[in-house]
């Protein structure tokens, strides 16, 4: 039988933006904590196929760059130059306008972050958090390293990535989830369906409705 868990509230899913449009949100978000702080701010960004895209639309925008610290929320651990490697893929797209990208360490403190961008894959996870890693909402680290069971036979190394604790210091969280199976996984987390690290997350989150979440479909 199947305990019955509470949905998740105040989540915000836009439908079939572009990535343009997408660029656009990110620019707006970036934009206002930039002019609320009196110094710096950090983020926390993905790496994969579907961020490389909006990034390089970002940087079209007017933002100061060189007021932004860059974390990855999780890597592979591969050689920066390795095409797997989620830091060298923010370097080179963002460095050149300014931002300073910080590889991820186990025993880091990492800041607060004014906005963290995540995806998530078909099996729930999200970072590098698996599902058979059982990520702890309650994680007093906020970098572990993680090893996939099985390895993702696309991209089979061993990982190191934000925990929940770290991802929910935020001001500000957005999804961007494509493809229909992805979407019902989401979808299902939001209705208490599952008990992925996607749902483990956003039920976490659920006491602290003053940060909003958006997802991208």
């Amino acid at each position: 039988m199947r305990i019955p868990r509470p949905p998740i509230s105040n989540v915000t899913t836009l439908d079939h933006a572009s990535d343009e449009q997408i660029a656009d949100f990110f620019f707006t978000r970036l934009e206002h904590a930039l002019k609320k702080s009196t110094g710096g701010i950090a983020v926390a960004f993905p790496g994969g196929s579907t961020p490389g895209p909006i990034l390089e639309r970002l940087v079209q925008r007017p933002l100061e760059w060189s007021r932004i610290a860059v974390f990855p929320t999780d890597d592979r651990e591969v050689e920066e130059d390795h095409e797997a490697s989620n830091t060298g893929m923010l370097r080179r797209i963002l460095e050149p306008h300014g931002a300073l990208v910080t590889p991820l360490a186990e025993g880091f403190d990492m800041p607060r972050f004014a906005l963290v961008w995540l995806g998530m894959g078909k099996d729930g996870h999200i970072a590098s958090l698996f599902p058979g890693s059982d990520p702890d909402p309650r994680d007093e680290q906020a970098v572990r390293r993680i090893t996939p069971d099985p390895l993702p036979p696309d991209a089979p190394f061993e990982r190191v990535s934000l925990t929940i604790p770290a991802l929910l210091a935020c001001e500000d969280m957005v999804f961007v989830v494509r493809g229909e199976a992805k979407r019902a996984v989401f979808q299902a987390a939001l209705r208490g369906e599952n008990e992925l690290p996607v749902r483990r997350l956003l039920a976490a989150r659920e006491g602290q409705h003053t940060m909003p979440v958006t997802c991208f479909f």
